[in-house]
């Protein structure tokens, strides 16, 4: 019998939006969309507040701080 065992990460590689999605690309290759208006400081952000981003904790997060929002890639799945 062969077995494997399937690793998954919650660090995120690439962020993009979309008109009503923020959508991420985990590094385990996994990818994700969640609707922007469960944020509401990125619903009413510009597009260029949304592009001002940076990654935290080795991609376990997300941080705007233009918006001085802080999310959590975990609390997303």
């Amino acid at each position: 019998m062969n077995t494997f065992t399937i690793s998954k990460s919650n660090c995120a590689t690439e962020l993009w939006f979309s008109q009503d999605k923020m959508h991420l690309v985990l590094d385990d290759g996994r990818e994700l969309a969640v609707p922007v208006d469960w944020f509401p400081a990125l619903r009413d952000a510009t597009s260029e507040q949304r592009k001002n981003f940076r990654f935290i904790g080795g991609g376990e997060g997300i941080h705007w701080e233009d918006l001085d929002l802080d999310v959590l890639v975990e609390g997303l799945l």
